[in-house]
């Protein structure tokens, strides 16, 4: 929503705002606020009015705008659009499960506040002394919309709504309302699962005589089984989980317009943000829920990561670390050895989450180094001789660097042992990296250094 919020803006001239909406007290989590700004800010999604920017029309946190909404819900109950309802949460429930029980057509607020005197009331079983405020919903209330994307749109018939609770703060649907207009905000850009509550606004709105903005519902992102996204059974709705995992934040920004749009083909997959900017479309948004595909991010991701430097991958993978906490404080060492080792796995890297398992073998002492035992057992009869061979060239070796390591093995194990190719450097590659996937073998050993592959060759046919 984000995404599109301020892609519309920047299209159009316009500014993105965004606003803390915590009037929810049972469901306010302390550090949420922050996480949002975090997340926004690594996907390069900032804000022009903000709780932390400022800006004309603050404070943006709706908690910090109580005395802004109270004269509103009186000016709604003198006008008779709204009135004060004792019933306590029990009643209510009692009321939900008799509406379930009888299958009744019409469900919701039955209104027996309506219209009473509190002393009235609370001669009534099922009286609460706080009382919230309801909506008075007019018999005749129009339920279609006009919808940026979606056209006409008819949504359910409301009930009487909420719009202040007993604690008195606001519920979302009021707050909403009295901030928008406001704001000065044109276009609301919202998840389609609002569309029901679209009729509630539009009325308030009018009873409060303002001009009602545009609306855009998009469509709700669905996991591989078509279900909805769940923050508690899929963590990937989780933002900071694709940082934790090592998804770049512009490929996950392209992923996400990508969702929003029609399949694209081809090379229109891979897209900028300005590039989504200026061909951005509100006719262009499927309506169809699009299925949250990981492995499509995953391999976007991937051919991100390849198109960086060198020197920026390097930076990335480093900062990464740094962020995770597997890195706490790296050496200039460490930074050294991960600017050497990062372009051996750019081709076959898809997550920065990936880089140190595929470089840990450059972070171990060499006494250290552990030999995977299925590797070990994979090795052919002959590694002990492919092995004293390759002591035996190396160790005499002028040069040290991958053309000539690797001319040095190729012409001792290949051609004057008969080895073939594929069998003669596997002894020597779980030697060195301790297994037998690994990085590009002779690049490997010229970054650790003679001492240190010659060390990790011993070590293995010791073991031997």
């Amino acid at each position: 929503m984000a995404l599109f919020n301020l892609a519309f803006a920047k299209a159009t001239g316009g500014a993105f705002v965004l606003r803390i909406e915590d009037t929810d007290r049972a469901r306010y989590v302390a550090d949420s606020e922050q996480q949002i700004f975090e997340t926004l800010r690594w996907l390069g999604l900032p804000w022009d009015e903000g709780p932390d920017v400022g800006g004309p029309y603050a404070p943006y946190r709706q908690s910090e705008r109580l005395d802004t909404y109270r004269p509103l819900v009186e000016q709604l109950i003198e006008g008779g659009h709204a009135y004060h309802c004792w019933c306590s949460a029990e009643r209510l429930a009692e009321m939900r499960a008799e509406q379930a029980a009888s299958k009744q057509e019409k469900t919701g607020y039955d209104r027996l506040c309506l219209g009473l005197t509190r002393e009235e009331r609370s001669a009534l079983p099922g009286f609460t002394e706080n009382p919230v405020v309801r909506m008075l919903i007019p018999d005749d209330v129009a339920t279609t919309f006009t919808d940026l994307i979606r056209g006409e749109v008819s949504a359910p018939v409301p009930d009487d709504q909420v719009i202040l609770k007993a604690d008195g703060f606001p519920t979302y649907h009021l707050a909403v309302v009295v901030d928008d207009h406001l704001m000065g905000i044109t276009h609301v850009v919202r998840g389609e699962e609002w569309i029901s509550s679209t009729p509630k606004h539009v009325l308030l709105y009018r009873w409060l005589g303002w001009d009602v903005p545009a609306f855009a519902h998009m469509p709700l992102l669905r996991n591989p089984d078509k279900s909805k996204i769940s923050k508690r059974k899929n963590p990937a709705a989780r933002l900071l989980w694709f940082r934790e995992q090592g998804f770049l934040p512009e490929a996950l920004v392209n992923f996400l317009h990508l969702l929003g749009y029609p399949p694209a083909e081809g090379d229109a997959e891979v897209a900028s943000f300005d590039e989504f900017v200026a061909g951005f479309d509100w006719a262009k948004v499927n309506t169809v829920g699009p299925v949250f595909d990981l492995d499509k991010l995953t391999w976007l991701n991937g051919h991100y990561l390849r198109a960086l430097g060198p020197d920026e991958l390097a930076d990335r993978i480093v900062e990464h670390l740094v962020w995770t906490g597997e890195w706490a404080d790296p050496s200039p060492e460490q930074v050294a050895m991960v600017r050497a080792g990062a372009p051996l796995i750019q081709e076959r890297l898809t997550l920065l989450g990936e880089a140190l398992s595929k470089l840990g073998f450059l972070f171990v002492p060499d006494a250290a180094l552990a030999f995977d035992e299925a590797s070990v057992d994979a090795l052919p009869q002959n590694a002990p001789a492919v092995l004293d061979a390759s002591l035996a060239v190396l160790e005499g070796l002028p040069g040290w660097d991958a053309e000539s390591i690797q001319a040095a093995l190729r012409a001792r194990l290949v051609e004057d042992m008969g080895i073939k190719a594929k069998f003669a450097f596997a002894p020597v590659r779980v030697g060195v990296t301790g297994s037998r996937v690994s990085p590009p073998l002779f690049e490997s050993m010229a970054i650790l250094g003679r001492d240190s592959s010659l060390a990790r060759l011993r070590a293995l046919r010791a073991l031997l």
